[in-house]
């Protein structure tokens, strides 16, 4: 255990963001001031104090404590950790080093909230703002050229054939596949941004792509390209992260709708800042507002049509506490079965990144070559489509011989984000 990857992220990694959470906080100590005056600058040396104690409880591997918060996810989490201790023998607790990295990962993120919610009146402070906004505008220029792409393929799309329809998709469903590579939680919230236009370079990119079931979801978005008005496909798009992929979701959710592969999409986002970079909703809502107000026609359009489509129901955004939950999926249909009862409604799912991926197929040592649909085990609300560049190591549904190939050749193959996938799996 010492020498994985989980280890790693545990010790060394989860401790660099806790200690850029110290950082920040205390960054803003002024606003606090401005924002509440004295009471401000007291919750501000409580949240300190309170990160500082957890960061030492990380590093010198104490027991897992259960929250005390009063939030509507509270009793779920401690009941989870009650779960996590039958599964230990001889009454050992559970422990940092000593639980299922998935866990740990989760319930520092939920900790970090706890941290927040017991100091009034800055709880509602985003310890994560800073740095998801400046990823945003350190991504300006590649999410320019996106959005210039967006527009042209909009203004000859009445003359494309359905082949060249499917290209045009297939071409933006691979950038908000590499696009997937700009997560701050695995650079410990170091500059993630996207500096160049990902489009020019898609077909160097292409042989990193392990798994392409583009096929089986041109069977399902072409069916609403057949002319029949009265026909409906809703599309949902399971989000990771703000910044450079959120926008590269948002371009290939208009280009859907544009091109008459579906009439809904969908969004799910996290109630609370999660994994450092994840997208909220005031992320989501903060991004648009940012195109709309930039002095460049081509993204203010994007940002134009976007805020129209969440105004007439074409976009909708939701959340839900599951999403930030420490539960596999398979568990949705008891743990939240309202939410698996409204992925039900959906004709394809998109699952965006690692977490969800992990969560997906229960971040278990799978065999390489097992089946995607056999991994999500009793998970089949619709058909679903995971997204991912591969930054952790749990990865099914992959030719024989391919992941043993890579593992003799490059032993990070799982880890680097060097790799991605397009993977499918039909409603069962």
């Amino acid at each position: 255990f010492f020498r994985t990857f989980a280890y790693y992220t545990v010790k060394d990694r989860l401790t660099q963001i806790l200690t850029k959470v110290i950082d920040t906080v205390h960054r803003n100590k002024n606003t606090f001031f401005e924002a509440h005056g004295d009471e401000g600058m007291e919750a501000e040396k409580k949240a300190l104090s309170f990160f500082s104690k957890l960061r030492n409880e990380l590093q010198t591997n104490k027991p897992i404590l259960p929250l005390n918060d009063e939030k509507p996810d509270t009793q779920i989490w401690n009941q989870y950790l009650d779960y996590q201790k039958t599964l230990l023998s001889n009454g050992e607790e559970p422990s940092w080093f000593r639980s299922p990295w998935l866990y740990v990962e989760c319930y520092m993120y939920r900790r970090i909230q706890e941290g927040m919610l017991l100091s009034p009146p800055i709880s509602e402070f985003d310890v994560f703002r800073d740095v998801k906004n400046e990823s945003f505008f350190q991504s300006q220029q590649a999410m320019l050229a996106l959005c210039i792409h967006l527009q042209e393929l909009k203004g000859k799309m009445s003359s494309l054939s359905n082949d060249e329809v499917r290209d045009e998709i297939h071409k933006l469903l691979q950038v908000s596949l590499w696009g997937n590579k700009c997560d701050l939680s695995i650079s410990g919230g170091q500059d993630n941004s996207q500096k160049t236009s990902v489009l020019s370079s898609l077909e160097d990119f292409k042989a990193f792509i392990l798994v392409d079931d583009m096929n089986s979801l041109w069977n399902i978005l072409s069916r609403n390209r057949d002319g029949n008005t009265e026909s409906r496909t809703r599309v949902d798009i399971v989000l990771d992260n703000a910044g450079f992929e959120l926008v590269t979701d948002f371009v290939l959710a208009d280009a859907m709708l544009s091109l008459n592969l579906a009439t809904e999409v969908h969004f799910h986002g996290k109630v609370m800042p999660w994994y450092v970079s994840d997208t909220t909703k005031r992320d989501f809502d903060w991004t648009i507002q940012q195109c709309l107000a930039i002095n460049n026609k081509w993204m203010s359009k994007c940002g134009q049509t976007w805020k129209e489509n969440l105004k007439k129901g074409r976009w909708v955004y939701h959340e839900h506490l599951f999403w930030t939950l420490p539960h596999e999926f398979c568990t949705m249909a008891e743990v939240a079965p309202d939410l698996y009862t409204e992925l039900q409604k959906s004709d394809l799912v998109f699952f965006k990144g690692d977490l969800n991926y992990r969560k997906l197929t229960g971040d278990r040592k799978w065999d390489f070559t097992v089946p995607f649909s056999q991994a999500l085990r009793s998970f089949h609300p619709a058909p679903l489509c995971s997204v991912r560049t591969l930054k952790a190591d749990v990865q099914v549904g992959l030719q024989a011989g391919v992941g043993e190939r890579l593992s003799a050749t490059e032993t990070d193959w799982m880890i680097s984000g060097k790799y991605g996938i397009i993977q499918f799996s039909p409603a069962v």
